[in-house]
């Protein structure tokens, strides 16, 4: 099993440290960097600020979101950040929510599979420099009966073959990621419920495209806390809890909460989700159960992380991305040097 680290979304006040974070990630030889955006810093300029200053660790976006740009535009970035890199770019891609689809893109959030679907389909077609044609329910290209023509990429990226991952959730999405891209992106995953939630779904994509899961990444996300108090090292990360399974997204389609009561959290997702929505931020991070923390964080001793990192190869994780919690850069840094300690102490490496 390899690591990851997610650096999570830029201009939250360290980015700073963030680089630092980076650079020892990749002096430790950590697999891969991550960066993600929402509605604030955007994913390929982060990363191509962090290759520029490694040396062999890859950059991935977790994620670049599909209603920001036109399946292209996402090969061209692509191309460029894996020309520039040395060949260490990862795509990392996702339908993002409804409210930031609609309400920061001005895209409508419908047919989110199909659209999936028809985006890798072009950007595939696109990053492999093929004459770019395509006739789908979402995209056409080029339009009809106008000067358009089929052209190619006049960027060479580094490989012949750019990895491709998908962030899901659902069962619906993590099934079509396994048929369609090379890995998964996994957020909020439990050892002890990974096959229920997300294994058997990849499993039937890969299946369904003639595919074992021999080369397909799993690559889930995990905040990574080092001391003895358990309890108090899972209350740090209430808030984040509370804010995916609480408030992002409406009563209606939050697939954080959804997941929350797949994993038999049903009660307490819509506890936590009630207080959120009503702007009792405070309340819905005391509804979160412990247990629903300590299953989907790495939290303890070197010790008690090696034997959950187990517990996570056991269920079929590939890449085990890290996000190393802590209030100083010694802190983060010292979270990411037990993260290797655990995963030499666990027989992984």
């Amino acid at each position: 099993m390899r690591l990851g680290i997610n650096l999570g979304y830029w201009g939250a006040g360290m980015d700073g440290d963030n680089l630092a974070v980076a650079q020892e990630a990749d002096r430790l030889g950590y697999d891969v960097c991550w960066a993600a955006e929402a509605y604030g810093s955007d994913a390929p300029t982060v990363l191509s600020w962090v290759a520029a200053q490694t040396e062999s660790i890859d950059v991935g976006s977790a994620i670049m979101q599909i209603p920001a740009r036109q399946p292209a535009m996402t090969a061209m970035t692509a191309a460029t950040l894996d020309s520039l890199s040395g060949g260490r770019f990862r795509l990392g891609l996702g339908v993002s929510g409804p409210q930031v689809s609609e309400g920061w893109y001005g895209v409508k959030f419908d047919k989110p599979l199909a659209r999936t679907r028809e985006y890798v389909e072009i950007v595939r077609k696109a990053m492999a420099r093929e004459r770019l044609s395509y006739d789908g329910q979402h995209w056409t290209l080029p339009l009809p009966g106008g000067p358009g023509k089929p052209i190619k990429l006049t960027v060479h990226p580094e490989r012949e073959h750019i990895p491709l991952y998908i962030a899901a959730i659902g069962p619906k999405n993590l099934e079509q990621t396994g048929e369609i891209a090379d890995g998964a992106l996994l957020i909020f995953p439990s050892a002890e419920h990974l096959e229920d939630t997300a294994m058997k779904y990849l499993r039937a994509g890969r299946e369904k495209a003639g595919k074992t899961m021999d080369g397909f990444d799993v690559c889930p996300t995990l905040p990574l806390a080092v001391g003895d108090d358990i309890k108090g090292l899972a209350d740090m990360f209430r808030p984040y809890t509370a804010l995916y399974v609480g408030g992002m997204g409406s009563p209606k389609q939050n697939f954080y909460n959804q997941l929350a009561q797949r994993m038999g959290y049903e009660k307490e997702a819509a506890e936590i989700q009630e207080k959120y929505l009503s702007g009792d931020k405070a309340g819905a991070a005391a509804a979160v159960p412990h247990q629903l923390i300590d299953q989907t964080t790495l939290l303890g001793s070197v010790e008690r992380i090696a034997d959950r990192m187990q517990g996570y190869a056991a269920a079929g994780v590939t890449t085990l991305t890290l996000a190393p919690a802590g209030f100083t850069l010694d802190e983060r840094i010292a979270a990411l040097r037990a993260g290797t300690d655990a995963l030499e102490r666990s027989g992984l490496a």
